[in-house]
């Protein structure tokens, strides 16, 4: 049984090609929600399309480039035109960028990293939040990180986009909370998705390792903790929560 009621409703999924933004596509799913499935990478929004429709669900796959203006509007206009309405916006798109120290990161990979996680984000909420203010109604997820509360020495572009992610989250949420229109942001730490995966690549193994032995619980969270987290914040249980960055870390924050 879904844990949330998303019969009817529409729910769009920015990176919905994998990790997070798949698993939350397959949630949103299982709850009853049609999917508007975007991502870069063609074959992966295709891929998590069909993966919702497999479940029964009705499901496009959108291609786009979060950092193009004229993408996103693209996206938006298509999930209109396909279903009517946006309710539920996963705004989760990102990219962790290269391992450096910020003395040797590229200007060019700083740019990008933060066009990615930060323009992106705001193209999205800028667009998407147009359409739930001419319905009246909406709940807008956008995907932070515990990079959003503390810094990485080798991630300085990650980090800063994740902590400004948190300010344009909260002046998001400000400006529509009069209108019932609901703005958060999910905040996982290590999560088992190609994003670790890669970061762990580049790191020397007794360092990899440290990486887990941080985490108070023992263990990575799996998508689909991040994903249910996404959903609740999504529906209607979550009514007067707005303006809200949800930390989902094993405790690794706590200490």
């Amino acid at each position: 049984m879904a844990r949330h009621d998303f019969s009817d409703k529409v729910a769009l999924v920015t990176g919905a090609g994998g990790g997070i933004g798949r698993a939350a596509c397959i949630e949103f799913a299982r709850a009853g929600a049609a999917l508007a499935c975007v991502d870069v990478d063609a074959a992966r929004a295709q891929a998590t399309a069909a993966a919702v429709r497999d479940l029964g669900g009705r499901a496009i796959a959108l291609v786009a480039d979060v950092t193009d203006a004229a993408a996103v509007e693209r996206y938006v206009a298509d999930t209109l035109v396909a279903f009517g309405r946006i309710d539920a916006f996963a705004n989760n798109a990102g990219y962790q960028g290269r391992l450096l120290p910020l003395v040797d990161y590229p200007d060019d990979e700083f740019d990008r990293v933060i066009a990615i996680n930060l323009r992106g984000a705001y193209l999205g909420l800028k667009h998407v939040l147009r359409v739930m203010l001419r319905q009246g109604s909406g709940a807008v997820v956008n995907t932070g990180s515990i990079g959003s509360f503390i810094g990485y020495g080798g991630l300085c572009a990650y980090a800063a986009s994740k902590h400004a992610l948190i300010g344009l989250s909260k002046s998001a949420a400000l400006s529509v909370a009069k209108t019932g229109i609901r703005v958060n942001t999910v905040c996982p730490g290590g999560t088992e998705t190609e994003m670790i995966r890669a970061i762990e690549a580049a790191l020397p193994r007794d360092e990899a390792a440290r990486m887990i032995s941080a985490i108070p619980d023992g263990r990575r969270a799996w998508p689909e903790e991040i994903a249910r987290t996404i959903l609740f914040l999504a529906s209607d249980d979550a009514s007067h929560i707005t303006g809200q960055s949800l930390v989902i870390d094993g405790g690794r924050l706590a200490g």
